[in-house]
């Protein structure tokens, strides 16, 4: 195996990169601590890699940076223990930089079984920089805590964010340009109803179905079928499209479990709860919790279940609903910015519970408020919320409605969701 790391190696250190398209996280070069990226596939991860690659190379020589990607078939079959041929392998190629600081980029290294052993031993004994990135969120939650805990910084990402979108469009932000403002708010509803994935976002209407077809399959095969070894594919197809179909929506495994015995498939309720979990360490879904301090309070009420990227509504046929999408890009970005969510509900509904630092902030998420009732009902649960938790403010994300509402001197922010996603 060292000759196959050697070559590996050669070839990346002789390897001209392809251009990047920068993205709102930027990775530290000279961190303490082990930089761990994490998200599905094909969110940017290996290029995020690539633009800190980069931006060391105008630093340092290109020996002393090293990229591994452990999906390469020529590392098949892989152990652990032949994961020091890559340490000895890349010595013998170039001895001078033993005592220089090296940087390691591994990626897709859950592959590896006990992978963090071999992470742990040579951040503790080698003088190198390590970034590791995994499509399983139990590197977060499993590995990264258990093996590594205290030496790892993780970073999540996601598919492109509106910012990062515009960006890429070349679309400034400027709030105050009548012409750009126009053009802004264009783009939002193209980026409402299309995918935000990078590959996706300029492809021609036809590619986009067929990449996002594939990056389904992909997701659903190689990292819940075969990682978890599931024999039952209907059932977890069928899940998939169930909850793409009812994202944005309370539900309850009782209601699910209910909706496929009716059809007279055969399942047991711990089925689902084990492919809900699937599906969610593979960042294809996220189910939401109801805010509450009772275990069994939380257990016992319905999730909310949001999607990765609003083309998978496209790519399962999920009809084209502007409110699910509207309020997945918003869930979305609270992730994006590491917050803690759930959903608020007594009489009414809040959408979003936003817990930072034992902070509380309340958000509701209405594409459109024209309907007199719909206004009403979105503020008289905001104002619940504020009453419940004896805070003055609150926000209600729409489309392009915008106003500032002052309720018995509570004060409730209506305002564009674009706007508040460029951070207005």
């Amino acid at each position: 195996m060292r000759d196959v790391f050697k070559i590996l190696i050669k070839d990346f250190v002789s390897k001209e990169l392809p251009a990047i398209n920068a993205r709102e996280i930027l990775l530290p070069l000279n961190s303490k601590k082990i930089i761990s990226v994490i998200g599905a596939r094909r969110v940017g991860k290996t290029y995020l890699l690539f633009g800190a690659i980069k931006r060391l190379r105008e630093k340092y020589h290109k020996s002393r940076i090293v990229y591994i990607n452990f999906e390469d078939d020529r590392l098949f079959p892989l152990s652990v223990g032949k994961l020091n041929d890559f340490i000895e392998g890349y010595y013998e190629l170039y001895p001078e930089n033993k005592r220089k600081t090296v940087w390691f980029f591994f990626d897709e290294v859950q592959n590896v079984e006990r992978w963090e052993l071999f992470i742990r031993r040579i951040y503790d004994n080698e003088k190198c920089k390590i970034f590791i990135t995994g499509s399983s969120s139990k590197l977060l939650t499993k590995e990264l805590a258990a093996s590594l805990r205290g030496r790892t910084i993780a970073y999540e990402v996601f598919p492109y964010s509106f910012k990062e979108y515009l960006n890429l469009k070349n679309v400034s932000i400027d709030f105050y340009h009548s012409e750009t403002r126009a053009r802004i708010v264009n783009l939002f509803d193209k980026y409402l109803f299309s995918s935000a994935y990078p590959e996706v976002i300029n492809a021609t209407k036809f590619e986009k179905g067929k990449i996002l077809s594939e990056y389904l399959n992909l997701l659903i095969y190689k990292d819940v079928v075969e990682r978890y070894k599931i024999k039952n594919l209907f059932l977890i197809k069928y899940l998939l499209k169930f909850f793409v179909t009812n994202s944005a929506s309370l539900l309850s495994v009782n209601k699910i479990y209910n909706d496929i015995k009716s059809q007279g498939i055969s399942v047991s309720k711990d089925a689902i709860f084990q492919y809900l979990e699937y599906l969610q360490d593979s960042f294809v879904l996220f189910p939401v919790t109801i805010h509450s301090r009772n275990l069994r309070e939380i257990q016992r009420n319905p999730r909310k279940i949001y999607l990765l990227d609003n083309g998978f509504i496209d790519a399962m046929e999920a009809g084209k609903n502007a409110g699910k999408r509207f309020e997945n890009i918003a869930f979305l970005e609270f992730r994006r910015k590491g917050k803690e969510v759930s959903y608020f509900k007594k009489n009414g509904e809040v959408d979003f519970c936003v817990t930072e630092n034992r902070r509380i902030e309340l958000f509701n998420a209405a594409y459109s408020i024209a309907d007199r009732a719909t206004k009403e009902r979105e503020i008289k649960s905001l104002l619940e919320g504020m009453k419940y938790f004896n805070i003055k403010e609150s926000f209600l994300l729409t489309n392009n409605h915008e106003e500032k509402l002052t309720v018995d001197n509570y004060e409730i922010n209506i305002m564009p969701l674009w706007k508040w996603l460029l951070g207005k």
